[in-house]
């Protein structure tokens, strides 16, 4: 059973193409769209973008926004929630409920999102890790937190 969500997942100024084209193509599986906050750290039509995303790239639902004051202009009045993934929160994105026109917003694999950003988010959520693990792949972080989401949402329709 395949369920349309209507979940975002949005990447701020991504460093990595594959982990973007990962991500893309996921998306496409799953039936969520995906936003780029740009500057992307590589060339959008990058061979490793297209590597990683397939031939799913094709079908994917994706927005490019040029910066983030067009995002947020975007997604205020589109009245969507910010759930922001930062390992500066405490609470775990398993104890959260998320609803069904959530923005899931990931920051920079080098850098994550600068102060203003996490300020703006209307939720901040973490994936719990060992004390001494420094971080999850992004890619991996965005697949944790949709099947999350996804599974919260089949749940609350009686699936």
């Amino acid at each position: 059973m395949i369920l349309h969500q209507t979940y975002r997942i949005a990447l701020y100024q991504p460093d990595i193409p594959g982990n973007t084209g990962t991500i893309l193509r996921m998306a496409a599986c799953l039936g969520l769209a995906v936003d780029i906050v740009e500057p992307a750290g590589f060339d959008m039509s990058d061979r490793a973008l297209k590597r990683a995303g397939m031939d799913y790239l094709e079908i994917a639902a994706l927005t490019r926004h040029r910066s983030w004051e067009d995002f947020d202009t975007w997604r205020r009045d589109e009245g969507r929630r910010l759930v922001l993934f930062s390992t500066r929160s405490a609470l775990p994105y398993c104890d959260f409920s998320f609803g069904a026109r959530d923005i899931l917003l990931f920051g920079r694999e080098s850098a994550g999102v600068p102060d203003h950003v996490h300020e703006a988010a209307d939720a901040r959520l973490v994936i719990p890790m060992k004390a001494d693990a420094r971080s999850l792949n992004l890619a991996v972080s965005v697949a944790m937190a949709a099947g999350e989401a996804v599974r919260q949402a089949g749940r609350n329709a009686g699936l």
